[in-house]
């Protein structure tokens, strides 16, 4: 995750293994109050999210854009915080925290011999997802590795903690990924983030060009896989977490592919709503522009 990268890495480690013994509403309120710090602290990424709401939300007013940056920081502090229960708590605890729904449909698909893609946004929550996800499935998913050796170290052994997960280096995707779908394995997907790659196209996303990967179509088609949305909410007040494993998409990918990456955008945009302040929005969501257009940053 970005945000670890932008944290000391001495004793952060130890400080986590401390904290993941206690109960999630004192964990959760800890990780409020470290994103009230680093909203204050890391003025580089508060600039990258007043960009981004200004951007996607210019219809409302600055204080309360402000208000949103606020409750993000917050929420994204929870995360650092509550990583540690993935990395340690046991996995009786961790079912209670994180609740499940949908995975008894995936589970019909996969046993009728089809091929699932979780469409994974990026909300703050998503490695908890991950996680009650491969208590449930032996997954695909692509690893980035972090320039932060400590972290990735812990990142990497937390993701594989549980079942028999399968990470791909992003240049081993295409063709490892579609195998593994083939073979049984839910594709764990993560497509909204500027990549910057040549595998990309621009496509509205809350009414801005935005640099968007192609992948989704492409694998759902490579596959003949179902695109099932995989949502995880982070609930108020150390309640813990709620995975959603939506409806199948259906019509889904078509032959046409500026269609499909709009429609994907489209859909990342419905779910935003229901929880804005917990997208990832100090990623640099349009760091590249179309030709001729100045930067956003």
């Amino acid at each position: 995750m970005r945000a670890l990268r932008d944290l000391p890495s001495h004793g952060l480690v130890g400080l986590l293994w401390l904290l993941h013994w206690l109960p999630l509403p004192i964990l959760a309120g800890l990780g409020a109050g470290l994103g009230q710090l680093l909203y204050w602290l890391m003025a580089s990424r508060r600039h990258v999210v007043a960009v981004n709401l200004r951007l996607c939300f210019p219809g409302r007013n600055e204080a309360d854009r402000q208000r949103l940056a606020r409750a993000h920081f917050r929420a994204l502090g929870r995360s650092v915080l509550e990583r540690g229960l993935l990395w340690w708590a046991p996995e009786s605890r961790l079912r209670r925290l994180i609740r499940i729904s949908g995975h008894e449909r995936v589970r019909g698909i996969l046993a009728d011999g089809g091929a699932v893609i979780f469409l994974t946004p990026h909300f703050v929550g998503l490695d908890m997802g991950g996680t009650r996800v491969a208590m449930e499935f032996n997954c695909v998913s692509i690893y980035a590795p972090q320039r932060n050796k400590v972290i990735d170290r812990w990142l990497l052994s937390g993701r594989k903690r549980f079942g028999d997960q399968l990470l791909l280096a992003r240049n081993d995707s295409i063709r490892s990924s579609v195998k593994a779908m083939t073979s049984g394995r839910p594709f764990y997907y993560l497509p909204d983030m500027d990549q910057r790659g040549k595998n990309s196209i621009f496509a509205p996303f809350f009414g801005v060009p935005a640099s968007t990967i192609t992948g989704l179509s492409r694998f759902a088609k490579m596959a003949d896989a179902r695109v099932i949305p995989c949502l995880t909410r982070m609930l108020p007040g150390g309640r813990g977490y709620q995975v959603e494993l939506g409806e199948p998409w259906g019509d889904f990918p078509s032959e046409d592919l500026d269609a499909d990456v709009g429609r994907m955008n489209a859909a990342i945009e419905g779910y935003i709503l229901s929880m804005p302040e917990q997208y990832y929005w100090v990623h640099k969501r349009f760091k590249t522009r179309p030709p001729g257009v100045p930067p956003r940053y």
